[in-house]
């Protein structure tokens, strides 16, 4: 098989070359976002679901829906250490920017803008990371107070009448969203209430790990009635099939029952497994159809890469004692395990190890289903740490 042609394309949030499976939960979105604009109540949404699964491609394939249909949109990502003022006030100021040049929004994004200016320099007191450039001296009283559940609600409803009086709505999208600290997460869901008590145009659509849902719900009681939380899990078997099948179709290349069961079933649906073991089978390959043996091969080199790259990244932030703990859950199995069960493991109090398991929430690497399980955010995890740390002497 020619490399250059190779259809499969595994990276963080690389576009796949058949996005199967995700239909319905697009044209949802497209929904709730026409009728924003329109000026019905429509509801904003969490995209969860564990690493490999798909949603960074889908939130910005359905950013990309969006601006085709003419929506405003802002993209950010919420990666650790940095605050959610920081990620939204240069994506806002943008945002109204671009309103500011529609003529019949110009008078409310102008003030929009200026609602940005107040809210910029009050809040930056409290979060130093802010840098945005103002284009307009503040308005007194209008998001300048300094507290950020109070100013963001000023400026999303700012921002809401420039995109009603536009025609148009804007959706906000933002990734990793489990990130952002639980005040800050508040503030959010506060101002996003608010839009939505005065029925302006204004959609959030987040990801994040399944944890997500949860520190929502902490943060703000009714966040739960607030959002939708679609769950991002494996392809259907079908699907599955399609996103392979149909890339190397429209190379002109086949491939044989057999092969493509096999990468069903170590992949186990995931959609980024299924893009690197697309591409490792590719590269195996003598021949079209691709039979099982071609497979085999790829599994080897493609458990290499993941082991580099998808698992080692992760891997070296953690902490001696955070490895050992999730050694001990890979000695349990997939999970999810009680926090008993994986205490017995290092012969420990569970009191003992819950610092442990809070920094490995916090750091993404687990979540906790239910009151006292623990469940690797990271699919086939529990198999990279057996071959990472073999036998017993980690215990």
């Amino acid at each position: 098989m020619d490399p250059i042609r190779n259809p499969f394309s595994p990276g963080a949030g690389t576009p796949p070359p058949e996005l199967a499976g995700r239909d319905e939960l697009r044209e949802s979105l497209r929904i709730a976002l026409e009728r924003a604009r329109i000026g019905r109540p429509a509801k904003s949404a969490m995209l969860v679901g564990l690493r490999g699964v798909g949603k960074t491609v889908l939130l910005d394939r359905v950013r990309e829906d969006a601006e085709a249909a003419g929506i405003h949109t802002v993209r950010v990502e919420a990666p650790e250490g940095r605050s959610l003022p920081a990620l939204l006030a240069p994506q806002l100021r943008q945002a109204l920017l671009r309103l500011s040049q529609i003529a019949a929004a110009k008078d409310y994004a102008v003030r929009g803008l200026r609602a940005l200016a107040g809210f910029a320099s009050k809040l930056k007191v409290t979060f130093g990371d802010i840098e945005v450039g103002l284009d307009y001296d503040p308005e007194p009283g209008l998001a300048d107070n300094g507290d950020l559940e109070h100013d963001l609600q000023a400026l999303f409803e700012q921002v809401g009448l420039a995109a009603k009086s536009a025609n148009t709505a804007l959706a906000i999208f933002i990734d990793e969203l489990q990130y952002v600290e639980e005040p800050q997460l508040a503030a959010l869901i506060t101002a996003m209430h608010r839009t939505e008590q005065r029925q302006l145009p204004v959609v959030l659509v987040g990801a994040g790990l399944p944890q997500l849902r949860g520190r929502m719900g902490n943060a703000k009681s009714y966040a739960e009635r607030l959002f939708d939380f679609p769950i991002i899990g494996p392809l259907p078997p079908a699907a599955a099939r399609f996103a392979v099948e149909k890339p190397l179709a429209n190379e002109g290349v086949g491939i044989t029952d057999r092969a493509l069961d096999q990468i069903l079933r170590v992949t186990q649906g995931y959609a980024y497994f299924l893009q690197q073991w697309g591409s490792h089978t590719w590269r195996a390959a003598q021949v079209s159809p691709i039979d099982v043996d071609a497979v085999d091969v790829a599994s080897v080199t493609a458990v290499a890469a993941l082991d580099e790259s998808f698992f080692r990244v992760r891997f070296d932030r953690l902490t001696p004692k955070e490895k050992k703990y999730l050694r001990a859950m890979a000695e349990l199995g997939p999970g999810p395990h009680r926090s008993g069960d994986i205490a017995a493991c290092f012969n420990s109090a569970v009191s003992s190890l819950a610092p442990t398991r809070s920094s490995l929430i916090a750091k993404g690497m687990v979540w906790s289903p239910n009151h006292g399980d623990t469940a690797f955010t990271v699919p086939m995890f529990d198999e990279f740490m057996k071959r990472i740390m073999p036998g017993n002497d980690w215990r």
